[in-house]
C-alpha cells in the first residue's frame, strides 16, 4: 500500500493571513450550518479567536441568517463585549458563553453552538452519548455534561460555570439546551459540532428501534485515538469546506 502524509492545518507567517483564513473558515461553517438545518431563528453562534488580539473573537452578527453570512459580515468583539469591528450588534448569549470558554481555554481557537434539532432532543435526556458506532467514538470520554438549565445564558457568570463544566473536553451536552463543541481550529470545532449532532441523531434512532449495544471500553478508547484527534477533526472538515466554497463562493466576499 502506498503511504502518504495526511494534510495538516496551515501555518502562517503573517497575522493578516491567519486572520483571513480563520474568517473564511468561520463564514463557511455558518453556511454549512445553514445548509444542514442548524439555524433556529436568532439562536446559535460560532466564534474564532483573533490571532493578533487573543482576548477578541470574531462571531456572527445578531439576527443574520447563517446561510447569508459572508466574511465581510463577521464582527469582532472584545473582552468587554463591545463590537470593535462591524456595524451590527453581538448576541449577548454568544458573548456570555464564548468569552468565558475562550478565557478558560487558551488552547481553544473556535467554539460552536446552535439549536439543532437532534442536539436539543438528546440534551433533554441529561446524559452524554454512548460509543455506539465508530463516529461516536470520537467523543468517547471527551464530552462533558452541563447538568443545569436556568434559562437563556446572558450573564458571563453562567458562561463561566459552563466553561468549568466543559473542562478540557472538546464537546459538552447542555441539558435542556443543546450541544457545544470547541477546537484548535475553526475547522475542527465546526466538524465536531456537525458530527456530534449526527451522533445524537444516530443514538436517538438506535434507542427508538431497540436496545443498542455499545462498543467495549478498550476498543472505544482505541477508536477515539484514531478518529478523535485535533488533526482528524480538522481534516474531516476539508471536504465540506471545498463543497460549500464551490457551491456558494460569495461567502468569501
Amino acid at each position: 500500500m502506498p503511504s502518504f502524509d495526511r494534510p495538516k492545518p496551515p501555518v502562517f507567517e503573517r497575522v493578516e493571513e491567519e486572520r483571513l483564513h480563520r474568517k473564511q473558515r468561520l463564514a463557511a461553517a455558518f453556511r454549512l450550518f445553514g445548509k444542514f438545518g442548524f439555524s433556529e431563528g436568532i439562536a446559535g453562534h460560532i466564534t474564532a479567536r483573533d490571532p493578533e488580539f487573543p482576548d477578541h473573537f470574531w462571531v456572527n452578527p445578531f439576527g443574520v441568517y447563517f446561510g447569508h453570512i459572508r466574511v465581510s459580515d463577521l464582527i469582532l468583539v472584545d473582552s468587554k463585549g463591545e463590537v470593535v469591528k462591524g456595524d451590527l450588534p453581538v448576541n449577548q448569549a454568544a458573548f456570555a458563553i464564548h468569552s468565558q470558554i475562550h478565557e478558560a481555554r487558551p488552547d481553544v481557537i473556535a467554539a460552536a453552538h446552535a439549536h439543532s434539532i437532534y442536539g436539543k432532543a438528546w440534551s433533554s435526556l441529561g446524559r452524554v452519548l454512548d460509543p455506539l458506532n465508530q463516529d461516536a467514538c470520537a467523543f468517547y470520554q471527551d464530552q462533558a455534561l452541563f447538568d443545569d438549565y436556568t434559562g437563556v445564558v446572558l450573564d458571563p457568570s453562567e458562561g463561566k460555570r459552563l466553561a468549568q463544566a466543559l473542562g478540557d473536553k472538546k464537546t459538552i451536552i447542555l441539558r435542556n439546551h443543546g450541544i457545544l463543541s470547541v477546537g484548535h481550529t475553526v475547522d475542527e470545532a465546526a466538524w465536531w459540532y456537525i458530527s456530534l449532532e449526527r451522533s445524537c441523531q444516530a443514538q436517538l434512532l438506535a434507542e427508538a428501534a431497540g436496545r443498542p449495544k455499545a462498543i467495549a471500553h478498550d476498543t472505544a478508547t482505541l477508536t477515539h485515538s484514531q478518529v478523535g484527534s485535533h488533526t482528524a477533526g480538522w481534516f474531516s472538515f476539508q471536504p465540506l469546506y471545498d463543497r460549500i466554497v464551490r457551491e456558494e463562493p460569495d461567502l468569501l466576499n
